[in-house]
């Protein structure tokens, strides 16, 4: 669900083209797997004293990419920030980070292998159909005019909040 919130948060304030669009979701979908994957394979050797490192992180840089797409709403541009190709690696970890912790939850041995890669895989096509499925409604939602005219502060806001929102729940 953090990938949808971020995917329709982008869909509304960042006047991506149906290219970044599809590429945020893939990003979202591969780092959900890999990060689940990982936590995974990581949850035999860490403790639960970590588990609330990934969500401050993922949120903290979430908060951050708001505040830049709020000032970025602010200045006229040809290319908006959430549009550059590195993006699409800094969200798609910021979003999954917080997989890591599940990872940690659903694997305890290191022979279950195959289960793992089935487990982790469905995550994250799930991840990548459910923010196709929020770019779609984000379309919707911005041929409204007011939040057209405001996309951007109200991605922006929209994405602060979300990412507040991880690192304090």
């Amino acid at each position: 669900m953090d990938a949808a919130g971020v995917s329709l948060s982008l869909g509304i304030g960042g006047n991506l083209k149906r290219k970044s669009k599809a590429l945020f979701a893939l990003s979202f979908g591969f780092f959900q797997f890999l990060c689940t994957f990982i936590g995974a394979y990581l949850g035999v050797l860490f403790s639960e004293h970590f588990v609330a490192i990934p969500c401050i992180i993922g949120g903290m840089i979430i908060s951050t990419v708001g505040v830049f797409m709020i000032k970025d709403g602010m200045q006229e541009k040809e290319q908006p920030l959430v549009d550059k190709p590195q993006m699409y690696f800094i969200l798609g970890i910021s979003v999954s980070v917080d997989a890591l912790v599940v990872g940690f939850t659903i694997f305890q041995n290191l022979r279950q292998i195959k289960l793992l890669l089935w487990n982790t895989g469905v995550i994250g096509v799930i991840t990548l159909v459910i923010s196709i499925l929020a770019f779609i409604l984000a379309e919707k939602i911005k041929s409204i005019s007011f939040i057209a005219k405001y996309a951007d502060y109200i991605g922006g806001i929209i994405l602060f909040l979300f990412g507040m929102k991880m690192i304090f729940s």
